[in-house]
């Protein structure tokens, strides 16, 4: 089996995305243009589910108030790994984060969670299913 590339995941991610696995309250606003909006919850679940490591935890300021937390991954030697940087305006500034334990159960997105969790795995999968020589006997 071919080894499980962080761009895999990655990749595999980006496209699972959609207005469905998004923050609920978010999603009458979600746009294809800026699809890792309110998806950072749910990113970093799956990635910790797929690379461990540690869930980090972020405020997100506006006008030095707090509007709303991030969520992102540290991978083993401190590597920290953001999938949903990308969806804050320039106002909107997101202090250094917190290692945070995982929750036991799932309660706040968790429909959202299995289902963006559910497409990523179904992706990987597929990229790395052995693949059988066309004619073989």
């Amino acid at each position: 089996m071919t080894p499980l590339l962080l761009t895999d995941i990655e990749r595999a991610v980006r496209r699972s995305w959609g207005a469905d696995t998004c923050t609920p309250e978010f999603r009458p606003h979600w746009k294809p243009d800026n699809p890792a909006r309110d998806q950072c919850g749910v990113t970093a679940l799956v990635l910790h589910d797929l690379l461990g490591g540690e869930l980090i935890r972020g405020e997100v300021r506006v006008n030095g108030e707090l509007t709303d937390y991030h969520w992102w991954n540290r991978l083993r030697m401190s590597i920290e790994v953001d999938l949903t940087r990308e969806q804050f305006r320039p106002v909107e500034i997101v202090t250094a984060g917190v290692a945070v334990p995982r929750p036991p159960t799932i309660v706040r997105l968790h429909e959202e969670y299995e289902l963006l969790r559910s497409r990523v795995m179904e992706m990987l999968t597929r990229q790395h299913a052995p693949h059988t020589a066309s004619g073989a006997r």
